[in-house]
């Protein structure tokens, strides 16, 4: 029985997907429904269950002896998230409670930490194990801290009583398929094909930063089926794979990804730039880019997809498509 957290969002119902596409199983979804249509993501799997956050640490004690992997993406993810108290409880011991489950029952743990981890990007993007490095990131905002937090205890004190296999995956910026029901939290792909209207331009912040110009801030876009890929082939290792970035290694602008999308839709793409909100200026990345060294020296050395490939997937074969659920 493997459990995957967050199993009805975004990453965690791709998860779910390829685990019952490669026959893993009995699979169970832990995940709140609520009433936002995050059950359209899960509904063509074949779930042994859905079980709520809450019930959790009751479910895996009393099904201890069938559990074989947990993958952990759940967590509170809005990066403008205030609610301290709230975040410390499931996005830290939360993913405590399940590191411990698996020590103890000597199966593999694979969960989701993220780039938020990097702040700014001023001391680069290297995904060291090292605790001195980790200790020097100063993430921007609750969300990134509350990863980071966890990744911490993980380097400080989980390893004292680790699981056999395990690994914290650091996303970059990962855009596809089952985030629908995120609302202003999707990709920013999802957001320009409903916006998009044949012949208008797609809106894009300024730069308020020197060196970067209108619309050439940059991300390490990522597609999800690759994320997915990565998180397989790690919890399949026979060995722990540490804290390890997931992105392409690439960092591509915003204006790359506009066009992309708007082409994909048959469309020529024309751009227009707005005022970024001030409340969001302070805690702003103008660059991310995922070192893949660390990933690569694991042994993973799959071609991972192209932007304007991936792009192009996602909105043809699910924005566009009749169906859009995976």
């Amino acid at each position: 029985m493997i459990i995957v957290t967050g199993g009805a969002g975004f990453i965690g119902s791709n998860v779910l997907a390829a685990l019952e596409a490669r026959a893993e199983g009995p699979l169970v979804c832990c995940d709140w429904l609520g009433d936002e249509g995050k059950w359209r993501n899960i509904a063509k799997r074949r779930l042994a269950d859905v079980i709520k956050p809450e019930d959790l640490d009751d479910f895996i004690g009393a099904n201890f002896q069938a559990v074989t992997a947990i993958y952990h993406l759940g967590a509170i993810s809005e990066t403008t998230a205030t609610d301290g108290d709230l975040i410390v409880a499931r996005n830290f011991h939360f993913s405590k409670m399940l590191w411990n489950h698996c020590a103890r029952l000597e199966i593999p743990f694979i969960y989701a930490s993220s780039a938020a981890t990097y702040g700014d990007g001023e001391r680069g993007f290297a995904d060291s194990n090292d605790i001195a490095e980790n200790a020097k990131l100063r993430p921007l905002n609750l969300y990134g801290w509350s990863k980071w937090l966890f990744d911490s205890w993980v380097l400080e004190h989980g390893v004292n009583d680790a699981p056999p296999v395990w690994a914290g995956l650091r996303f970059f910026n990962v855009y596809g398929q089952n985030e629908y029901h995120k609302g202003a939290m999707q990709s920013l792909v999802s957001k320009i094909v409903h916006a998009h209207q044949p012949g208008q331009p797609v809106k894009l912040f300024k730069s308020h930063k020197d060196g970067f110009a209108d619309g050439e801030q940059l991300r390490d876009f990522v597609y999800v089926d690759d994320v997915v890929d990565v998180m397989l082939w790690l919890g399949a290792r026979a060995e722990p794979g540490g804290i390890v970035n997931v992105g392409t290694g690439v960092a591509r602008s915003f204006a790359d990804l506009a066009r992309a999308a708007i082409r994909a839709c048959d469309d020529t793409p024309k751009l227009d730039f707005i005022d970024m909100p001030e409340n969001i200026r302070n805690a702003y990345q103008y660059h991310t880019c995922a070192d893949m060294q660390r990933l690569r020296g694991l042994g993973y050395n799959r071609d991972f997809t192209s932007l304007e490939d991936g792009v192009t997937r996602y909105v043809k074969g699910y924005l566009l498509a009749e169906d859009k659920f995976l």
